[in-house]
């Protein structure tokens, strides 16, 4: 096993792909292909799995490139102290479902720090993305929530892809509306006073399920749905539609704007947001910090 594999395993779980991990290491397809084999025949262990619409890790891989990730980073702290090599650059990527305090978090993680190099990425992603990017070690930290509708099935997804989840907050449903809607001015919205708004949710994808959604009621039926794939195009609907979404409350005007307001949604419901990571693979102390940004800004928020 060589240090030089462990970094090839690493960039293919990054891309989820041999062929673009090939490209971006400047080697050949095959040779990637039979490094990866000869490290796994080697550790005795199927490191991926091998589909036509890419590779995934398996169980056993994502536990070894947790190992193999530690290694790599050791050994650049020994190059760094005994070579003089150039500081290499911090990396970090969390995947999330579409929420402006992630965001906040994110931002203050890079003020704070004050990194003079750096690769990082934030992934506003839909829900299965964001559980499939943990899982393939694409990104250490994932946002998201669940509530008592989708938790058997998101939960089962965890356990199964060796996934823990840890609460951050736990909020009452709000409706997400223009300062302009005539129910901003309300202390509370009922089910029946959205009937004649535009309902607005972030689009799933091919895995469309009602389990999948980043709002709950999802299975409740409106006369008058839109689907968006990003939080500014729903934020403008908001308001040039007077529309609305359902959320956490938790609004950022630094990022946001003071055109959307948040009114309580008259519900016996609940909404438990938090993050998901590995089992048995330790954070880096960039998602560490991240996580503690992230605490902070949702109390203050």
């Amino acid at each position: 096993m060589t240090l030089q594999q462990l970094k090839y395993a690493i960039e293919v779980a990054k891309w989820g792909s041999i062929n673009i991990a090939a490209q971006k290491l400047f080697i050949t397809q095959p040779s990637l292909s039979n490094a990866i084999k000869e490290l796994e025949n080697e550790i005795n262990i199927l490191i991926f799995e091998r589909t036509n619409r890419g590779v995934s890790l398996t169980v056993d891989g994502a536990e070894f490139l947790g190992y193999a990730r530690q290694v790599i980073e050791q050994s650049e702290l020994l190059e760094k102290r005994y070579f003089n090599s150039q500081p290499s650059a911090q990396h970090f990527s969390v995947s999330t479902q579409h929420y402006a305090f992630a965001v906040n978090a994110f931002v203050d993680l890079i003020k704070e720090h004050g990194l003079d190099e750096y690769e990082f990425q934030l992934r506003e992603t839909r829900t299965y993305e964001v559980i499939d990017d943990v899982k393939n070690l694409r990104s250490e930290i994932g946002i998201l929530y669940i509530n008592e509708f989708n938790a058997k099935v998101l939960n089962k997804m965890f356990k199964e892809n060796n996934l823990q989840f840890t609460t951050l907050l736990v909020a009452r449903p709000h409706v997400f509306i223009s300062v302009n809607n005539p129910l901003a001015r309300q202390k509370t919205v009922m089910l029946e006073d959205l009937e004649d708004y535009p309902c607005l949710s972030f689009e799933q994808g091919e895995y469309n399920s009602f389990h999948f959604s980043e709002e709950i009621l999802s299975t409740l039926s409106h006369r008058k749905n839109i689907r968006v794939s990003d939080r500014a195009t729903l934020f403008n609907l908001l308001i040039g539609l007077n529309g609305y979404t359902i959320s956490t409350g938790i609004i950022s005007a630094d990022l946001n704007g003071p055109d959307i307001v948040a009114v309580p949604l008259d519900v016996d419901e609940e909404i438990t947001v938090g993050w998901i990571s590995h089992k048995n693979i330790r954070l880096s102390p960039l998602a560490n910090n991240y996580l503690q940004s992230l605490k902070r800004v949702v109390k203050n928020l």
